[in-house]
C-alpha cells in the first residue's frame, strides 16, 4: 500500500511539473517577418457587400470616414458592373496606423508631407477587382479634425522600381495630373474622386526650410531594408516630426544596412524623432533617437531585440 502511495505520489509530482513547464512555455508568434507585422497590426481590412441595385449607397468606415457610391460607378474590362460588389476599404488616420501598416506620408519628389488621414478603396466581383478609374466618382468624407485646409493626393506604388510607396497629385481619364485644394465643410474634408486606389488629404510639412539629404545606417540589422508594406525585406526607417502628423519613410538603399531620403528634400532645423524596427524569423527589433535635422545629416540607429508588445507600444505612443 505504501509502494502504491508512493508511485501515485510520484506520478502526481510529475504531472504537476510537465504542467508548469507548459505553462512557462511562451507561444509562437504567427508573425515571422515585417509582412505578417503590418497584415496583424496594421489598419483592418473594412468589408461591405453592396449591390448595384441598390445604389447610391454612402458606406461609413470604423473611424469616421463616408464613401458614397453613385449607380453605374463600376465597370470590369470596359464593360458595366451589375450585382453583387465587394467593397474593401483601409482607413490610416493616425501616425500609429500608418506606421504599423508599412505606409508612409512620402510626396512623390521625397519631400515629407503632413498627413490629414488617408484611405485606400477597392471593390471586386468574384474576388476579382473590377477597373481602377470609376464611371461615376466616389464623394468622400475624412475627418478634418480641427483642420482647416488640405490637398488631395493619391497613392503611387513601385516608386523608383524599388516596390516602395510615395503621394502624387491625381491623374485625370486622360493621365493629366491635378491639383486639388479642399476647404473643410463642418469638420470634414468633402471631395469626389474619380479612381479606386490610395486617397490622402495631406499638405506640404515645412516646405519653406532649406532641404538637406538624411542618411541613416541601421546596426545590428537582422535583415534587409523593408518595402512598401513588407512586401519583402524585414527593416523599416522612419522620421516621425514633433507636432506634426509627419511619418516619412527613408528607403532609398544608400550601402550596406544604410539608406537615406530622397536627395536635398528634408527640411533643415525640423525636430523630430527617428526610428527603425525589424521583424525576422518572428524576432523583434527597436531603435529610437531624437534628432533636429542638419545638413547633410548622417544618423546610426543600433536595433536591438524587443518584443511584439514593446514595438506596437513604442509605434502607439507616436500617435498625436
Amino acid at each position: 500500500m505504501k509502494k502504491l502511495n508512493f508511485a501515485t505520489a510520484l506520478l502526481v509530482a510529475v504531472i504537476g511539473f510537465t504542467a508548469c513547464k507548459k505553462e512557462r512555455t511562451r507561444p509562437v508568434s504567427s508573425v515571422k517577418n515585417a509582412k505578417d507585422f503590418t497584415e496583424k497590426l496594421g489598419s483592418p481590412k473594412q468589408t461591405f457587400s453592396v449591390k448595384t441595385s441598390e445604389l447610391p449607397k454612402t458606406l461609413s468606415l470604423a473611424n469616421g470616414t463616408r464613401i458614397t457610391i453613385q449607380p453605374n460607378s463600376f465597370t470590369m474590362d470596359g464593360h458595366a458592373v451589375t450585382g453583387d460588389v465587394t467593397i474593401e476599404a483601409y482607413e490610416m488616420l493616425t501616425r500609429s496606423a500608418i506606421i504599423l501598416s508599412g505606409t508612409n506620408t512620402n510626396h512623390i519628389s521625397g519631400s515629407p508631407l503632413i498627413s490629414q488621414g488617408f484611405i485606400f478603396v477597392d471593390a471586386k466581383v468574384d474576388g476579382k477587382s473590377v477597373d481602377r478609374m470609376l464611371q461615376k466618382p466616389l464623394t468622400i468624407k475624412i475627418p478634418a479634425k480641427g483642420q482647416p485646409f488640405t490637398q488631395i493626393w493619391e497613392g503611387v506604388e513601385n516608386v523608383a522600381d524599388n516596390n516602395q510607396f510615395a503621394w502624387a497629385a491625381p491623374g485625370d481619364a486622360a493621365g493629366q495630373n491635378q491639383q486639388r485644394d479642399v476647404k473643410a465643410v463642418e469638420d470634414d474634408f468633402v471631395f469626389d474622386f474619380g479612381k479606386l486606389g490610395w486617397v490622402n488629404c495631406d499638405i506640404f510639412y515645412n516646405n519653406s526650410a532649406p532641404k538637406t539629404t538624411v542618411r541613416v545606417t541601421v546596426l545590428n540589422n537582422p535583415g534587409t531594408m523593408a518595402t512598401f508594406r513588407g512586401f519583402s525585406g524585414e527593416t523599416f526607417v522612419f522620421f516621425c516630426a514633433t507636432g506634426d502628423n509627419v511619418v516619412a519613410q527613408i528607403y532609398t538603399p544608400d550601402g550596406a544596412n544604410k539608406v537615406k531620403s530622397y536627395d536635398n528634400s528634408m527640411p533643415i532645423g525640423s525636430v523630430g524623432k527617428l526610428i527603425a524596427f525589424s521583424i525576422k524569423d518572428g524576432k523583434y527589433y527597436f531603435a529610437k533617437k531624437d534628432i533636429t535635422i542638419t545638413a547633410d545629416m548622417n544618423e546610426s540607429l543600433s536595433l536591438t531585440e524587443s518584443t511584439e508588445a514593446n514595438v506596437q507600444a513604442e509605434i502607439t505612443a507616436l500617435d498625436l
